[in-house]
């Protein structure tokens, strides 16, 4: 059986953690395309004026997977516990999705992540093996080294980002986003690769010890309800004594961070912030002329400072 798996929204998460999982259990991953232009398009097609830049990316990985596999995974997840809320697109994208495509060749696959309904992450990943015709030892072992493989993909990627720190003495910008769209090939690689043009080094916000940054978090703002700001919000105190600037990178109209950002803004204020909002629109030269201002900023000011 062949499992497509959007690229986009929780994926950027996720990917080894799904990827692993479905390969213990025997099944094939497809992947949907990188993102560009035409099924940016696509997205705009299915969706509805007010889904969120990011959302309307999904549906159009989601309409690139017909007749690539034999199901779609969309996962639906609510929160992780009563102090893990997400977005409410996280728990709705699924039902969205097989509302928007139930006249397209997809068939949906999916899991109910519900802690305060009593559906713990490992049960929903359990329940959606035995969905499978997996037995329940072959599903707890291929969510264990599915866990123990994400685990280690997290850890993995933390060393990196610190060897790159402590092995240079450029511009260091932290770019604070949701890594799905700092790793999108369309609308967030374009910022980081643009930041390595200016010789600097982009410092990702996902590079972060989930729980840790739970906790280092509280240190910034106590009342944040949702989980992954709160994340973006422990790496801003996990990295800011390393960088010289701070990206704010949000898909508009993301309700999150447009009131996340804005409290960042006036908490943190020994740093330069550039907020940079992404839309639908083609042109990015907008989006590199602010890039090139900004990282200007920071070198004046590390000037100014070293002539102090």
């Amino acid at each position: 059986m062949k499992i497509g798996i959007p690229r986009a929204l929780l994926y950027y998460r996720y990917a080894v953690l799904w990827e692993t999982f479905f390969s213990e259990l025997g099944m094939e991953t497809v992947l949907s395309p990188r993102t560009t232009k035409a099924l940016q398009d696509t997205g705009d097609r299915y969706a509805i004026d007010e889904n969120c830049l990011s959302s309307k990316l999904f549906l159009g990985h989601v309409a690139a997977l017909e007749g690539k596999c034999d199901m779609v995974f969309i996962p639906r997840i609510a929160n992780f516990g009563k102090e893990g809320v997400l977005c409410s697109r996280f728990e709705a994208i699924y039902d969205i999705c097989a509302n928007t495509f139930r006249e397209k060749n997809l068939r949906f696959l999916s899991c109910d992540v519900d802690p305060q309904q009593k559906k713990p992450e490992k049960e929903a990943y359990i329940g959606l093996a035995r969905e499978l015709n997996k037995t329940r030892p072959e599903a707890e072992a291929a969510w264990q080294k599915a866990r123990q493989a994400w685990e280690a993909d997290i850890q993995n990627k933390i060393r990196k980002q610190e060897a790159a720190l402590a092995a240079t003495d450029k511009i260091r910008v932290l770019v604070v986003g949701h890594s799905y769209n700092l790793y999108d090939e369309y609308i967030g690689q374009p910022i980081l690769k643009g930041i390595r043009r200016l010789d600097a080094l982009p410092v990702c916000s996902d590079a972060v010890d989930l729980t840790q940054a739970q906790k280092d978090s509280l240190r910034i703002c106590e009342r944040v309800p949702w989980i992954m700001s709160r994340e973006l919000l422990g790496a801003i105190q996990k990295y800011h004594d390393c960088v010289d600037g701070i990206i704010l990178l949000t898909a508009f109209p993301c309700g999150p961070d447009s009131m996340v950002n804005e409290m960042i803004i006036r908490r943190v204020k020994d740093r330069p912030i550039l907020n940079l909002l992404l839309d639908s629109q083609d042109a990015s030269a907008g989006i590199e002329t602010r890039l090139e201002s900004f990282i200007d900023i920071i070198r004046f000011r590390k000037e100014l400072n070293a002539n102090a």
